[in-house]
């Protein structure tokens, strides 16, 4: 379970969060809705332990995240806008999620890139924005962490995609312990999936 407890983080003058609290119960799809972008960006982040909240807690499966390598070690967050190294290829971040997630399932992967059609030998600088959102979302998923933090999961992909993403998430919590939080500003993106 990832536990939020009265999260606060300001940005100079900005308030980006304001006593945020929640629980995300294990084995669901969550989504965050806001049309504060700063807001649930800065919430995913705040999860993933990537920045730390002025005031407030986040604790993963009992574990506080912040600085906390037990806690981190459950969840792969996606960003916004994918990066990926220069020169890259599906099949070479492939490589580099497998040293970073140890549970990443290769076989998993690659099994996936052929399911969405991606070429994981072509260069990453070739895809689409969709694509690689596509290819995004494909090495979270393989990357076999309980928890995947999502902003703007569906920005990009085109409405048949969209529908084999909600599969595919749909399909890995009936297939493992799997809970993936999504983040949008849209709730039409979010109504048909979330619990």
């Amino acid at each position: 379970m990832i536990e939020i407890e009265d999260v606060s983080k300001q940005f100079d003058r900005i308030l980006a969060l304001d006593g945020g609290s929640a629980q995300i119960e294990e084995n669901c799809i969550f989504g965050l809705v806001g049309t504060n972008g700063a807001g649930k960006s800065t919430l995913l982040r705040i999860i993933s332990g990537v920045l730390h909240p002025d005031h407030g807690q986040v604790r993963i499966d009992g574990y506080p995240v912040w600085e906390n390598p037990r806690a981190k070690g459950r969840l792969c967050f996606l960003a916004d806008t994918a990066y990926f190294f220069a020169n890259a290829t599906p099949r070479s971040m492939g490589e580099y999620y497998r040293v970073l997630y140890p549970g990443f399932d290769p076989g998993r992967y690659e099994e996936l890139l052929e399911r969405f059609e991606l070429d994981p030998k072509r260069k990453l600088s070739t895809f689409s924005k969709g694509m690689k959102k596509q290819l995004q979302i494909l090495l979270g998923i393989s990357a076999g962490t309980k928890y995947l933090l999502c902003d703007e999961t569906f920005d990009g992909l085109d409405p048949v995609v969209r529908q084999g993403v909600k599969s595919l998430l749909a399909a890995e919590i009936m297939g493992r312990e799997f809970t993936p939080v999504l983040a949008s500003h849209s709730l039409r993106e979010l109504e048909d999936i979330c619990d």
